[in-house]
């Protein structure tokens, strides 16, 4: 008998492909990182298991190429699946309301990767451009297809767009804001200055960091919280007003005015950019995502 064929990426040319290994991404996921937290389960494992505190940098190095992979990984996709799920397979314990959580509890694992599509539904409207139907319709299918690589049954997702938006609508009302999210959308936590990179701009960045710490964790809350979708602000309580929205869209313009500008070496991260070449390499009769207007947007 021959073994089922592992989970395949979302298909080259799709909207992932177009979209995730895009800088614009970088401003959009601490939005679904508050998002998952929110969750007391999530929360509570993160709080008790994760580096974040001690190595923040190292840490989000980690899961944005993690989460490239997903996409741009070929064949290291599912193995990148297996891998986090052997990862989170001893992350349990007590939540804060005296409840016991398990990080592979299907419903748990879902909701973590469920949090990207509606935030990714607002990041591109405002960042790149709104999504037609279609395009929303098949960025929803890929993201099933991403939950597939990650080891994330059909049964605990909803499959359709339109069944998704009542079960988050519904998961809103199971988030609070928990000891992690309040750190996320905080200002004042103290924060290392990064410890990779050449030596010389290390040293001239510890030197510099108490000046721009203040500046990067206003402008991280910023974007957290702007970016995230109204209904999810409303439901953990996070203050937002008319002049800060006016905020963000006028640097969304910016945003959406400089980027499509910028050579492929600045627009695309690292791993995308070398997937993207070689797709290129390779030929055509790859599959067809969004259009050619879509991909400068």
């Amino acid at each position: 008998m021959t073994e089922p064929r592992p989970p395949q990426p979302p298909p080259v040319g799709g909207v992932l492909w177009s979209v995730a290994g895009d800088v614009r991404g970088l401003l959009m996921l601490p939005s679904a990182l508050a998002l998952q937290v929110a969750h007391p389960a999530v929360g509570a494992g993160v709080d008790e298991h994760s580096v974040f505190r001690t190595d923040p940098w190292g840490r989000g190095e980690r899961s944005l190429r993690s989460a490239l992979l997903w996409v741009y990984g070929g064949e290291a996709a599912a193995e990148e699946g297996r891998r986090l799920r052997r990862l989170h397979r001893d992350i349990q314990g007590i939540d804060a309301h005296g409840r016991r959580y398990h990080a592979l509890t299907p419903s748990h694992y879902a909701w973590v990767h469920a949090t990207g599509f509606p935030v990714y539904h607002r990041g591109l409207s405002l960042l790149h451009r709104p999504l037609t139907e279609a395009q929303e319709r098949q960025l929803y299918a890929e993201w099933l297809q991403v939950g597939r690589i990650l080891g994330i049954h059909d049964r605990d997702m909803p499959q359709t767009v339109e069944e998704f938006w009542p079960y988050y609508r519904k998961m809103l009302g199971e988030l609070e804001a928990t000891v992690v999210l309040r750190e996320l959308v905080a200002t004042d936590q103290p924060v290392p200055p990064p410890d990779r990179g050449p030596l010389l701009l290390r040293l001239l960045l510890r030197a510099v960091w108490p000046v721009i710490l203040p500046r990067l964790a206003r402008f991280r809350a910023f974007v957290t919280v702007g970016l995230m979708p109204a209904d999810a602000r409303e439901a953990l309580g996070l203050e937002w007003s008319d002049e800060q929205e006016r905020r963000l869209r006028r640097f969304a313009r910016v945003v959406r005015a400089v980027v499509p500008v910028l050579p492929e070496r600045l627009r695309y991260l690292p791993l995308a950019r070398n997937a993207r070449r070689e797709a290129r390499h390779a030929g055509p009769g790859t599959a067809p995502g969004l259009s050619a207007t879509d991909r400068r947007a």
